[in-house]
């Protein structure tokens, strides 16, 4: 694929990522304050995204790739953050607070990892029912 295409796929795709990002983030990083939790929410569900988007486009065949750089680069990319994860539990490690920083690491790679597997699953959930 070349020209504006992939460019304006992964742009509109980053421009949603990051809105979304932001609204989870204000409305969702207060409600537990040891490990905020918009945070942990925007890498689980861009986890899931692109285990499902892995699996679909690996098994439809056909598609522009403009729609996989829109999902996977341009959304997943957008909303997960993992700069930001960094300093929030870099921040719990330097206020001395390591049990939290270990529960935090645990859920958000832990909990990746079980989310992008979810995600493969789901579309080989659906299309066998």
């Amino acid at each position: 694929m070349t020209g504006a295409y992939p460019l304006v796929a992964i742009s509109i795709g980053a421009m949603l990522g990051a809105l979304a990002r932001y609204g989870l983030s204000v409305t969702m990083n207060a409600l537990v304050p040891n490990i905020p939790m918009g945070t942990l929410a925007c890498n689980l569900i861009a986890a899931y995204i692109v285990g499902f988007a892995i699996a679909f486009f690996g098994s439809t065949a056909g598609l522009s790739v403009a729609w996989r750089l829109f999902l996977i680069t341009g959304l997943a990319g957008g909303l997960s953050t993992f700069s930001t994860f960094s300093a929030e539990l870099l921040t719990l490690i330097r206020d001395g607070r390591l049990g939290w920083s270990v529960g935090m690491l645990a859920l958000h790679v832990g909990g990746s990892l079980v989310m992008a597997a979810l995600g493969m699953a789901t579309l080989s959930l659906t299309r066998h029912t």
